[in-house]
Protein backbone atom coordinates (compact mmCIF):
# COMPACT_ATOMS: atom_id res chain seq x y z
CA UNK A 1 0.00 0.00 0.00
CA UNK A 2 1.35 3.46 -0.66
CA UNK A 3 2.23 5.43 2.41
CA UNK A 4 -0.39 5.76 5.19
CA UNK A 5 1.01 8.79 6.38
CA UNK A 6 0.10 10.61 2.89
CA UNK A 7 -2.21 13.47 3.31
CA UNK A 8 -5.95 13.00 2.93
CA UNK A 9 -6.55 15.53 0.78
CA UNK A 10 -4.54 17.63 -1.45
CA UNK A 11 -3.83 21.17 -1.02
CA UNK A 12 -6.90 23.61 -2.45
CA UNK A 13 -3.73 24.78 -4.55
CA UNK A 14 -0.24 23.06 -4.91
CA UNK A 15 1.67 22.35 -7.74
CA UNK A 16 1.10 19.54 -10.22
CA UNK A 17 2.76 18.06 -13.37
CA UNK A 18 1.61 16.70 -16.59
CA UNK A 19 3.56 14.09 -18.18
CA UNK A 20 1.68 15.21 -22.26
CA UNK A 21 -0.10 18.53 -22.64
CA UNK A 22 -1.86 17.89 -25.59
CA UNK A 23 -5.68 19.29 -26.61
CA UNK A 24 -7.37 17.70 -23.48
CA UNK A 25 -4.36 17.77 -20.85
CA UNK A 26 -3.36 21.70 -22.08
CA UNK A 27 -7.28 22.28 -21.03
CA UNK A 28 -7.24 20.15 -17.36
CA UNK A 29 -4.22 22.21 -16.78
CA UNK A 30 -5.74 25.40 -17.30
CA UNK A 31 -8.36 25.15 -15.00
CA UNK A 32 -6.07 23.78 -12.12
CA UNK A 33 -4.30 27.05 -13.09
CA UNK A 34 -8.00 29.04 -12.91
CA UNK A 35 -8.05 27.39 -9.74
CA UNK A 36 -4.98 28.24 -8.22
CA UNK A 37 -2.41 25.13 -8.86
CA UNK A 38 0.97 25.79 -10.23
CA UNK A 39 2.04 23.54 -14.18
CA UNK A 40 4.97 21.64 -15.21
CA UNK A 41 5.08 19.58 -17.92
CA UNK A 42 6.36 17.14 -20.21
CA UNK A 43 5.61 16.17 -23.66
CA UNK A 44 8.52 13.76 -25.79
CA UNK A 45 8.98 17.10 -28.01
CA UNK A 46 8.82 19.71 -25.41
CA UNK A 47 6.14 22.00 -26.85
CA UNK A 48 2.53 21.83 -26.71
CA UNK A 49 0.03 23.13 -24.54
CA UNK A 50 -1.03 26.82 -23.67
CA UNK A 51 2.27 28.68 -24.74
CA UNK A 52 2.82 29.72 -20.93
CA UNK A 53 3.79 26.42 -19.15
CA UNK A 54 7.21 25.18 -18.31
CA UNK A 55 8.30 22.23 -19.69
CA UNK A 56 11.09 19.72 -18.36
CA UNK A 57 13.36 17.72 -20.42
CA UNK A 58 12.11 14.14 -19.36
CA UNK A 59 9.39 12.30 -17.14
CA UNK A 60 11.95 11.57 -14.47
CA UNK A 61 12.85 15.64 -14.25
CA UNK A 62 9.01 16.50 -14.44
CA UNK A 63 8.36 14.13 -11.78
CA UNK A 64 10.74 15.32 -9.28
CA UNK A 65 9.85 18.85 -10.13
CA UNK A 66 5.82 18.42 -9.37
CA UNK A 67 6.27 17.34 -5.82
CA UNK A 68 4.37 14.72 -5.36
CA UNK A 69 1.30 14.65 -7.58
CA UNK A 70 1.55 13.69 -11.15
CA UNK A 71 -0.89 13.75 -14.19
CA UNK A 72 -0.59 11.30 -17.00
CA UNK A 73 -1.97 12.20 -20.37
CA UNK A 74 -0.95 9.78 -23.32
CA UNK A 75 -1.75 8.65 -26.09
CA UNK A 76 -1.45 4.73 -25.49
CA UNK A 77 -0.19 1.90 -23.74
CA UNK A 78 3.25 2.64 -25.17
CA UNK A 79 3.35 5.65 -24.89
CA UNK A 80 2.67 5.01 -20.88
CA UNK A 81 5.23 2.56 -20.45
CA UNK A 82 7.61 5.02 -22.25
CA UNK A 83 6.75 7.98 -20.07
CA UNK A 84 6.56 5.98 -17.03
CA UNK A 85 9.64 2.90 -16.76
CA UNK A 86 12.80 2.54 -16.71
CA UNK A 87 15.67 5.04 -15.22
CA UNK A 88 14.17 8.65 -16.69
CA UNK A 89 10.42 7.44 -16.22
CA UNK A 90 7.95 9.08 -13.54
CA UNK A 91 7.80 6.41 -11.17
CA UNK A 92 11.77 6.94 -10.86
CA UNK A 93 11.10 10.15 -9.96
CA UNK A 94 8.38 10.55 -7.68
CA UNK A 95 8.99 9.61 -3.96
CA UNK A 96 6.68 7.39 -1.48
CA UNK A 97 3.43 9.15 -0.77
CA UNK A 98 2.95 10.70 -4.18
CA UNK A 99 0.04 10.51 -5.95
CA UNK A 100 -0.30 9.83 -9.87
CA UNK A 101 -3.29 9.96 -11.71
CA UNK A 102 -3.09 8.60 -15.15
CA UNK A 103 -5.69 10.01 -17.05
CA UNK A 104 -5.00 8.01 -20.97
CA UNK A 105 -7.34 5.94 -22.27
CA UNK A 106 -5.09 2.56 -21.75
CA UNK A 107 -6.19 -1.16 -21.16
CA UNK A 108 -7.31 -2.41 -18.24
CA UNK A 109 -4.08 -4.43 -18.41
CA UNK A 110 -1.88 -1.60 -18.98
CA UNK A 111 -3.35 0.55 -16.03
CA UNK A 112 -3.01 -2.76 -13.48
CA UNK A 113 0.64 -2.81 -14.25
CA UNK A 114 1.51 0.60 -13.38
CA UNK A 115 -0.70 0.64 -10.11
CA UNK A 116 1.63 -2.44 -9.03
CA UNK A 117 4.58 -0.47 -10.00
CA UNK A 118 3.64 2.56 -8.14
CA UNK A 119 2.61 0.63 -5.35
CA UNK A 120 5.89 -1.29 -4.91
CA UNK A 121 7.44 2.18 -4.44
CA UNK A 122 4.87 3.56 -2.07
CA UNK A 123 3.26 5.50 -4.90
CA UNK A 124 -0.66 5.60 -4.95
CA UNK A 125 -1.65 5.16 -8.70
CA UNK A 126 -5.34 5.83 -9.66
CA UNK A 127 -6.68 5.12 -13.47
CA UNK A 128 -8.35 7.69 -14.19
CA UNK A 129 -9.08 8.34 -18.14
CA UNK A 130 -12.16 11.07 -18.25
CA UNK A 131 -15.40 11.00 -20.51
CA UNK A 132 -15.55 13.88 -22.72
CA UNK A 133 -13.57 15.57 -25.72
CA UNK A 134 -12.70 19.02 -25.59
CA UNK A 135 -15.69 21.47 -25.03
CA UNK A 136 -16.23 19.32 -21.88
CA UNK A 137 -12.52 20.03 -20.73
CA UNK A 138 -13.03 23.75 -21.67
CA UNK A 139 -15.90 23.54 -19.45
CA UNK A 140 -14.34 21.87 -16.78
CA UNK A 141 -17.76 19.52 -17.42
CA UNK A 142 -15.41 16.22 -18.00
CA UNK A 143 -16.73 12.79 -16.19
CA UNK A 144 -13.86 11.03 -14.38
CA UNK A 145 -13.85 7.64 -14.19
CA UNK A 146 -11.30 6.41 -11.93
CA UNK A 147 -10.07 3.10 -10.51
CA UNK A 148 -8.23 2.06 -7.27
CA UNK A 149 -8.21 3.01 -3.62
CA UNK A 150 -11.30 4.56 -2.03
CA UNK A 151 -8.46 6.67 0.07
CA UNK A 152 -6.87 7.89 -2.91
CA UNK A 153 -10.04 8.57 -5.05
CA UNK A 154 -10.30 10.95 -1.75
CA UNK A 155 -6.97 12.95 -2.49
CA UNK A 156 -7.62 13.25 -5.89
CA UNK A 157 -10.96 14.67 -5.52
CA UNK A 158 -9.93 18.31 -5.09
CA UNK A 159 -8.54 17.89 -8.78
CA UNK A 160 -11.48 15.83 -10.07
CA UNK A 161 -13.68 18.59 -8.86
CA UNK A 162 -12.11 21.26 -11.17
CA UNK A 163 -11.26 19.40 -14.21
CA UNK A 164 -14.62 17.78 -14.04
CA UNK A 165 -18.36 17.75 -13.25
CA UNK A 166 -18.56 13.79 -11.85
CA UNK A 167 -16.76 11.81 -10.52
CA UNK A 168 -17.63 8.29 -10.51
CA UNK A 169 -15.45 5.67 -8.43
CA UNK A 170 -15.73 2.42 -10.37
CA UNK A 171 -13.79 -0.19 -8.58
CA UNK A 172 -10.51 -1.05 -7.76
CA UNK A 173 -7.25 -0.49 -9.88
CA UNK A 174 -8.10 -0.92 -13.45
CA UNK A 175 -11.48 -0.78 -13.02
CA UNK A 176 -11.76 3.20 -14.93
CA UNK A 177 -9.83 2.19 -17.70
CA UNK A 178 -12.19 -0.91 -18.01
CA UNK A 179 -15.36 1.95 -17.85
CA UNK A 180 -13.69 3.87 -20.15
CA UNK A 181 -13.73 0.92 -23.16
CA UNK A 182 -16.98 0.68 -22.73
CA UNK A 183 -18.44 4.15 -22.71
CA UNK A 184 -16.41 4.73 -25.45
CA UNK A 185 -17.35 1.27 -27.47
CA UNK A 186 -20.93 2.57 -27.18
CA UNK A 187 -20.27 5.90 -28.33
CA UNK A 188 -18.17 4.55 -31.65
CA UNK A 189 -21.40 2.47 -32.30
CA UNK A 190 -23.91 5.19 -31.70
CA UNK A 191 -22.11 7.31 -34.56
CA UNK A 192 -21.53 4.45 -36.55
CA UNK A 193 -25.12 3.76 -36.65
CA UNK A 194 -26.15 7.14 -37.36
CA UNK A 195 -23.36 7.64 -40.38
CA UNK A 196 -24.92 3.87 -41.76
CA UNK A 197 -28.17 5.81 -41.34
CA UNK A 198 -27.47 9.01 -43.36
CA UNK A 199 -25.70 7.03 -45.76
CA UNK A 200 -28.50 4.78 -46.61
CA UNK A 201 -31.22 8.01 -46.35
CA UNK A 202 -28.59 9.53 -49.28
CA UNK A 203 -28.61 6.78 -51.14
CA UNK A 204 -32.04 6.38 -51.31
CA UNK A 205 -32.59 9.68 -52.92
CA UNK A 206 -33.48 11.73 -49.41
CA UNK A 207 -32.76 15.76 -49.56
CA UNK A 208 -29.03 15.91 -47.74
CA UNK A 209 -30.38 19.48 -45.36
CA UNK A 210 -33.43 17.36 -44.93
CA UNK A 211 -31.78 14.33 -43.55
CA UNK A 212 -29.72 15.98 -41.25
CA UNK A 213 -32.00 18.57 -40.20
CA UNK A 214 -34.34 15.33 -39.24
CA UNK A 215 -31.91 13.90 -37.25
CA UNK A 216 -30.67 16.22 -35.20
CA UNK A 217 -34.33 16.89 -34.42
CA UNK A 218 -35.23 13.65 -33.18
CA UNK A 219 -34.75 12.29 -29.33
CA UNK A 220 -33.72 8.16 -30.52
CA UNK A 221 -29.69 10.58 -31.34
CA UNK A 222 -27.81 11.47 -28.36
CA UNK A 223 -26.79 15.41 -27.85
CA UNK A 224 -23.31 13.85 -28.36
CA UNK A 225 -24.38 12.37 -32.05
CA UNK A 226 -26.21 15.43 -32.70
CA UNK A 227 -22.80 17.63 -32.02
CA UNK A 228 -21.04 15.71 -34.51
CA UNK A 229 -24.01 15.53 -37.06
CA UNK A 230 -23.96 19.27 -36.70
CA UNK A 231 -20.81 19.54 -37.96
CA UNK A 232 -20.59 16.84 -40.49
CA UNK A 233 -23.32 18.67 -42.40
CA UNK A 234 -20.88 21.29 -42.93
CA UNK A 235 -17.82 19.33 -43.47
CA UNK A 236 -16.42 20.09 -40.07
CA UNK A 237 -14.02 17.46 -39.10
CA UNK A 238 -11.66 19.25 -36.60
CA UNK A 239 -10.30 17.27 -34.02
CA UNK A 240 -12.18 16.77 -31.08
CA UNK A 241 -11.62 13.15 -30.58
CA UNK A 242 -8.82 11.98 -33.54
CA UNK A 243 -10.04 8.99 -35.44
CA UNK A 244 -6.47 7.53 -34.57
CA UNK A 245 -7.30 7.26 -30.95
CA UNK A 246 -11.22 6.31 -31.18
CA UNK A 247 -9.68 3.60 -33.69
CA UNK A 248 -7.17 2.34 -30.88
CA UNK A 249 -9.73 2.62 -27.97
CA UNK A 250 -12.49 0.26 -30.04
CA UNK A 251 -9.54 -1.78 -30.80
CA UNK A 252 -8.38 -2.23 -26.82
CA UNK A 253 -12.19 -3.02 -25.99
CA UNK A 254 -12.15 -5.87 -28.62
CA UNK A 255 -9.55 -7.32 -26.93
CA UNK A 256 -10.09 -6.59 -23.08
CA UNK A 257 -14.03 -8.14 -24.58
CA UNK A 258 -12.23 -11.25 -25.90
CA UNK A 259 -10.05 -11.97 -22.73
CA UNK A 260 -13.26 -12.24 -20.69
CA UNK A 261 -15.25 -14.06 -23.10
CA UNK A 262 -17.89 -11.40 -23.64
CA UNK A 263 -19.09 -11.26 -27.43
CA UNK A 264 -19.29 -7.87 -28.60
CA UNK A 265 -20.08 -8.32 -32.55
CA UNK A 266 -21.43 -4.81 -32.84
CA UNK A 267 -18.65 -3.04 -31.39
CA UNK A 268 -15.99 -5.28 -33.46
CA UNK A 269 -18.15 -4.12 -37.08
CA UNK A 270 -17.55 -0.18 -35.70
CA UNK A 271 -13.89 -1.08 -35.08
CA UNK A 272 -13.87 -2.18 -38.89
CA UNK A 273 -15.25 1.12 -40.12
CA UNK A 274 -13.56 3.24 -37.60
CA UNK A 275 -10.16 1.46 -39.45
CA UNK A 276 -11.20 2.30 -42.72
CA UNK A 277 -11.83 6.00 -41.37
CA UNK A 278 -8.30 6.29 -39.67
CA UNK A 279 -6.93 4.99 -43.12
CA UNK A 280 -8.07 8.27 -44.58
CA UNK A 281 -8.73 10.93 -41.63
CA UNK A 282 -6.04 9.41 -38.83
CA UNK A 283 -6.39 12.99 -37.37
CA UNK A 284 -9.55 14.34 -38.08
CA UNK A 285 -12.37 13.81 -35.87
CA UNK A 286 -13.80 10.43 -35.67
CA UNK A 287 -17.10 11.91 -37.22
CA UNK A 288 -15.24 11.70 -40.65
CA UNK A 289 -16.81 8.56 -40.83
CA UNK A 290 -19.69 10.50 -42.10
CA UNK A 291 -17.31 11.97 -45.18
CA UNK A 292 -16.64 7.68 -45.84
CA UNK A 293 -19.81 6.89 -45.97
CA UNK A 294 -21.17 10.03 -47.96
CA UNK A 295 -18.89 9.31 -50.06
CA UNK A 296 -19.29 5.31 -50.39
CA UNK A 297 -23.19 5.89 -51.44
CA UNK A 298 -23.43 9.13 -52.52
CA UNK A 299 -20.46 9.29 -54.60
CA UNK A 300 -19.28 12.89 -52.96
CA UNK A 301 -16.85 14.54 -53.52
Amino acid sequence: MPDSSAPDTLAPAGLVGFVGFGAMASRMGRALRDAGYQIVAYTPSGKGGDGTTRFLPQPRLLAEAAGGTVILCVPDDEALAEAAYGPDGVLAGMAAGGLLINTSSVSPEAALALAAAAERRGIAALDAPVSGSTPEADAGALVVLVGGDARDVARARPIFDIIGKATIHAGPAGSGATLKLVVNGIMGVGLAAVAEGVGYGLAAGLDRDMLFAALDSVAVISPHHKRKLKAARVGDFSPQFPTRLMQKDMRLLLDAAARVGAPVPTMAATTQMLSLTRRQYPDDDYSALFAVMERMVANTP
